[in-house]
């Protein structure tokens, strides 16, 4: 285990022991050492470039209709409470020259989720990766997801979806921006 790895250990065990729970017993154990490989897997998305992931299979193409990458399955910590939020991330471009492996758009999805976030952010950050990298004439980004910081805590509303959306270029115009929130909700 990493440098990092450890102090998490060393920090989860002492949460334990806060908490009133005996580090030491045998179901507790290995606790630590489990959590803190989880935290460094779910938070791995801080130590990828998602610029870099678009344009590891960026081509040129004379293609300029909608592409579309919808029912993307996420699961991410929300920075609040640090308790999952997970769902779906639909994409859309229209490209200008220059298009993307298909999983790639996924991957920038999953290094964008792979961080503590808030979904707003989120949707924005997928959005201008997709648009710096790719140069598109548009993108659009739509994400629902159940957030358990809603769900386990606080209102305890089960089942609540939320949803949110961010675009540019040639999705502000209406049209097309119906074509798309269409073509996803099949």
């Amino acid at each position: 285990m990493t440098e990092v790895g450890k102090e998490l250990e060393e920090h989860v065990r002492r949460i334990l022991e806060l908490m009133g729970e005996d580090a030491n017993r045998e179901g507790l154990l290995k606790t630590p050492h489990r959590v803190a490989k989880a935290m460094q897997t779910l938070t791995r998305g801080y130590a990828e470039d998602p610029i870099a992931i678009l344009n590891s299979a960026k081509f040129s193409e004379d293609y300029r209709q909608m592409v579309i990458v919808r029912d993307i399955n996420f699961y991410s910590l929300c920075e609040h409470h640090m308790l999952p939020f997970y769902g779906k991330v639909h994409v859309a471009y229209i490209p200008n020259g220059q298009v993307t492996g298909l999983s790639k758009i996924a991957r920038v999805v999953d290094c964008f989720s792979h961080r503590l976030q808030i979904q707003e952010r989120m949707t924005k950050q997928i959005r201008e990766c997709i648009q710096e990298a790719l140069n598109p004439l548009g993108v659009m980004v739509v994400i629902e997801a159940q957030h358990m910081c809603m769900q386990m805590r606080g209102v305890e509303k089960q089942g609540s979806i939320t949803t949110t959306s961010d675009f540019c270029g040639a999705f502000n115009q209406a049209k097309t921006r119906e074509e798309f929130l269409q073509l996803i909700s099949r």
